[in-house]
């Protein structure tokens, strides 16, 4: 194999597969990158057992065709350290030659053939959503997937179509973040559960905005298309296929108080009012009244902080009700919206934060002595 490339091109291209590639395994070749370049056309795969990606560069001098299997981190480390324009990737077996003008690196890979390789899509299509929308649910609900496993399926996203209608829920049982947008294409509605790592790889992926993602599952597999088959990528990924919880069931149907914030001001004061909490005392309390909210926070041996916000619009009765910071902070940079409405029933009850009929985050609130 011999070619000769555009290097930033490259670059994008390997960083992109390279999020991809197993960080810990002790198959070798899961660590590697396949390139196969045939035709003026680059593509490089990558895989960890569980999710599969192939990104195709276009416009490749291809001068032989062929294929190769290179550890990634060493191909990414090299490509990205050169500041030449062009970079003449040619390969004898196992052994990878990169050469610039002012550089050459022999790099010792694998036999392709070694590598599990990344299944393709069948020429099928559940439903196509345009990759501005997609980033935006994803972003909107990833961040509050659960961090450890559990009984149910709340370390991924919930991907639920039906019809026009797209939804993405993602909880962690102590909150749940629930985005909606539209879709088209298709005809058949499908749900399945999609792991954050894949989510987080997808999203890299989709730096155009207007560019279209092709959705569709095939057994325990989902796949996403990004772009034209010719000139953009494929991720495939595992679905998980245990239960997701009734996430509609908890969320508060009705709610007697509601207050309407400047995102950004109400994100600054959380981030102030919880610079005295602990592990022991991690709430602030927010108490609403007409036109003003106070943030109060009291930790043992730290100290005490009181925050207040005027001008809000307000509707009810005063409440006093306690949450975690971190996760009112974390819902205030995702949403890109300059207000927030917040609603409340009571203090043991859960708190919804809601942007438009788009967006609905629903937060369990903590009890403070």
């Amino acid at each position: 194999m011999k070619l000769i490339c555009d290097r930033l091109s490259l670059s994008d291209a390997l960083t992109m597969a390279s999020g991809v590639v197993a960080s810990r395994t002790p198959t070798p070749v899961l660590t590697c990158l396949k390139l196969v370049a045939k035709a003026g056309v680059l593509q490089i795969s990558a895989t960890d057992s569980e999710i599969g990606l192939i990104i195709t560069v276009p416009n490749v001098d291809v001068q032989e065709d062929g294929e190769a299997l290179i550890p990634a981190d060493k191909l990414n480390q090299i490509i990205r350290s050169c500041d030449d324009s062009t970079v003449t990737i040619s390969v004898d077996r196992t052994l990878a030659t990169i050469s610039t003008e002012s550089s050459t690196f022999k790099v010792f890979g694998y036999e392709p053939r070694e590598f599990p390789g990344v299944r393709r899509a069948a020429d099928r299509l559940d439903f196509e959503v345009d990759a501005g929308t997609l980033r935006r649910l994803i972003m909107r609900t990833v961040f509050a997937v659960a961090r450890d496993d559990s009984r149910y399926a709340i370390s991924g996203v919930l991907v639920d179509r039906k019809k026009t209608q797209l939804r993405l829920v993602a909880t962690d049982g102590r909150r749940l973040a629930l985005a909606r947008g539209t879709c088209t294409g298709g005809d058949n509605d499908v749900t399945f559960i999609v792991p954050t790592k894949a989510l987080n790889a997808l999203v890299r992926l989709m730096s155009d905005p207007e560019a279209s993602v092709k959705i569709h599952r095939d057994g325990n597999q989902v796949f996403f298309q990004v772009g034209d088959a010719t000139a953009g990528a494929t991720l495939v990924s595992s679905v998980d296929e245990r239960t997701f919880p009734p996430f509609e069931d908890v969320i508060p149907k009705e709610h007697d108080r509601r207050a309407t914030c400047d995102a950004s001001e109400l994100g600054s004061a959380i981030r102030r009012a919880s610079l005295l909490t602990n592990e022991e005392s991690k709430g602030v309390r927010l108490s609403f009244a007409q036109k003003q909210l106070t943030l109060t926070s009291r930790a043992p041996e730290m100290g005490e902080s009181e925050v207040r916000i005027d001008g809000i619009a307000y509707q009810g009765e005063p409440i006093d009700i306690a949450f975690n910071p971190s996760f009112i902070v974390d819902v205030l940079k995702v949403i890109d919206s300059e207000q927030v409405m917040i609603e409340m029933k009571a203090p043991n009850k859960p708190g919804v934060i809601k942007v438009g009929s788009d967006f609905t985050y629903v937060v369990m609130p903590v009890s403070l002595q």
